[in-house]
């Protein structure tokens, strides 16, 4: 399953994971650019299998929909590419009530990787791969204000959102040692893609038009991504962050594990799940 599959690296990820014969759900929430993506992927891998479920993942109802009508669809899941994300220069809450980047860039990963992990761990071995990004580095978790009321900066509360990521992955490699499943996390770089274009103000655009000359492309993008997923180089390998393919260390703040454990308890409470020890 991929998040986020219809452009960008998620798209790239897609198409290069069929071809190497994995069956495809691709977890998309604009139904024409789905449509688009699978042409695409049948055109470069005739005969591959793969399938749309539509979602939108800063509804915590749609997620919940998504991973209930996975589950009664599939008896396995063995790759969970959690790749979705936004950006927006304006504060905006989901239907939730909550802002909508962290609820989607990581909300959307926890209550997705959690309403999928039995089956997940059914199905070992298993992967998570969790798209982060260098932009963690700048982030700095506020429990006070996760919501963002007291004020609203675009690229810092994005920052924050991939800092959760990290924090997401290294607390959910602890709990899932032994069983099989892991978990990584990666920086695909800054990506010559769509990404923000849709959601991000005026200048956010402009500023990506001028700059993307200098940006990677989405193939190159999609790298780590395809790697994390399939290589068996990679097997049995849990709780890191990757650039371009290889195991860096993330910044300090990211690896405290208090704060991990702290972010995952307040995210079981905001997603309504059972707190668990």
């Amino acid at each position: 399953m991929i998040t986020g599959a219809s452009t960008g690296i998620g798209k790239v990820t897609a198409v290069a994971l069929a071809e190497r014969g994995f069956e495809l759900t691709l977890v998309c929430r604009d139904p024409q650019k789905a449509e688009a993506a699978v042409a695409e992927i049948l055109a470069k891998t005739p005969g591959a299998k793969v399938e749309v479920m539509l979602a939108d993942l800063s509804s915590q109802e749609s997620i919940r929909k998504l991973a209930a009508d996975f589950k009664a669809r599939h008896a396995r899941l063995d790759v969970l590419v959690n790749n979705a994300g936004a950006i927006l220069m304006e504060r905006r809450t989901t239907v939730d009530g909550i802002e909508a980047t962290f609820a989607t860039n990581h909300l959307g990963y926890f209550l997705l990787t959690n309403l999928l992990l039995e089956l997940l761990q059914a199905s070992a071995p298993a992967r998570i791969v969790n798209v982060s990004s260098a932009g963690h580095k700048g982030g700095k978790l506020d429990f006070d204000d996760l919501n963002h009321d007291k004020g609203y900066a675009g690229i810092r509360v994005y920052c924050d959102s991939k800092l959760a990521n990290l924090y997401f992955t290294y607390e959910l490699a602890r709990r899932l040692e032994g069983t099989g499943v892991t978990v990584n996390s990666l920086h695909p770089g800054v990506v010559a893609s769509n990404f923000g274009q849709g959601d991000g103000s005026r200048w956010f655009r402009v500023l990506m038009k001028l700059g993307k000359p200098f940006l990677r492309s989405v193939d190159k993008g999609a790298r780590t991504s395809i790697y994390l997923a399939s290589s068996p180089e990679v097997e049995g390998v849990s709780g890191k962050y990757f650039i371009d393919c290889k195991p860096r260390q993330s910044s300090r703040r990211s690896q405290d594990p208090e704060i991990a454990r702290q972010l995952w308890q307040v995210s079981e409470k905001l997603t309504g799940l059972p707190a668990s020890p």
